[in-house]
């Protein structure tokens, strides 16, 4: 079952791709809706995607394919009506200029190293991420701190982009949540029964921890750099 805001985002895509053959951007889809930010269109979009009703084509910003409609809804009824009878208001006029790559709001929790559990952080801060750089699931940002993850290429003051997830294989880039205390960016190795967080800087040395003290809570996706 789909919830109504999927159902109706759903609906809105299929009409936008009959009438036009391209995808709304997702500032279309949140006036449409009338959602209040575009990470609410990202989290529709996911749940249509892991749900099967959607799927984005790879190495385009916004292109997206309807793969089915619920049981209830028949393609042919969903084509058939205009956009604006679909969502209950007229879409953006054709003039609009069209963006060169959508942007969506993720939460931003502070710094990886802070010693705050991540949840305590929940709701302070957005930041503003292009699209293609996350695939389908929930993100959410944390800045860098330090330099135990420079020889993967990972720098104090970045910000890392991760999917949230309490499940990951040995070699990925975890956000672990150790004794429920201090929040790290290290790679995951599963080791007799242990956990081991290895850095990428050899000056560092790994940490070995209980399985039972160590709870992941994201896997990296991505990262942004600012330079000034």
């Amino acid at each position: 079952m789909l919830t109504a805001k999927q159902h109706e985002l759903l609906r809105y895509i299929q009409v936008k791709l009959e009438e036009t053959g391209i995808s709304p951007s997702f500032e279309e889809m949140k006036e449409a809706l009338d959602l209040k930010s575009k990470s609410g269109v990202h989290r529709l979009i996911s749940a249509l995607e892991e749900r099967g009703f959607i799927r984005r084509l790879p190495n385009r910003a916004r292109a997206l394919e309807v793969l089915r409609q619920p049981e209830n809804v028949s393609p042919a009824s969903a084509r058939s009506a205009p956009a604006n009878d679909l969502i209950g208001r007229a879409p953006p006029p054709a003039s609009r200029p069209e963006p060169a790559n959508d942007v969506i709001e993720i939460p931003l929790h502070g710094r990886i190293a802070a010693g705050v559990p991540i949840e305590a952080l929940e709701g302070q801060a957005t930041l503003p991420v292009p699209a293609a750089l996350l695939g389908a699931g929930e993100h959410y940002a944390l800045e860098v701190s330090g330099d135990s993850m420079i020889e993967a290429g990972i720098f104090d003051g970045d910000f890392a982009l991760v999917k949230r997830t309490d499940v990951a294989r040995d070699g990925d880039i975890v956000v672990a949540l150790v004794r429920n205390e201090e929040a790290t960016l290290k790679y995951l190795r599963r080791e007799n029964g242990m956990i081991r967080l290895d850095p990428a800087n050899g000056a560092y040395d790994p940490q070995i921890y209980p399985a039972h003290e160590v709870q992941v809570q994201g896997k990296l996706a991505g990262l942004l750099r600012r330079y000034h």
